[in-house]
């Protein structure tokens, strides 16, 4: 099952020259990108692990790109975003976010539905790489 969070998702893995015109693009409109870092895609988790520092007043996607491709090297196995924070009065939020790094395998989630009072489902998601302990999940 392939994770199908922030843009681009439905779209072939972009390639590292589409990655960099997809970040210049994000700095030439002045917004702070970085990358983060999870083996643990649920749509909730919202805290992923910040690889490194944003990268503020950078005039070059070069620069996150040899970030990525070092961050590739320890977390190769794991999910790598980018994101594209716009720091401008009334907005300052998260402009564009990206998934440049996958693992070989996605695994997916599990819906357990639960049965409660009166009738009424409700219904969890699950990962089945949190069946592994953290540092397992993906080869």
């Amino acid at each position: 099952m392939r994770v199908t969070q922030g843009a681009f998702s439905f779209l072939p893995d972009l390639t590292d020259e589409q990655i960099h015109e997809q970040v210049q693009y994000c700095i030439d409109k002045g917004w702070a990108v970085s990358l983060e870092h999870t083996d643990d895609p649920h749509p909730r988790n919202s805290y992923w692990e910040m690889w490194g520092h944003p990268m503020f007043d950078n005039p070059d996607a070069a620069a996150l790109v040899y970030e990525l491709n070092e961050c590739r090297k320890q977390y190769g196995g794991r999910y790598i975003r980018v994101l594209a924070f716009d720091a401008t009065p009334g907005w300052e939020s998260v402009r564009l976010s990206f998934i440049a790094n996958r693992p070989a395998e996605e695994p997916g989630f599990r819906l357990v539905r639960q049965e409660t009072q009166g009738r009424h489902i409700r219904y969890t998601i699950q990962a089945y790489a949190t069946d592994r302990p953290e540092g397992q999940r993906y080869a």
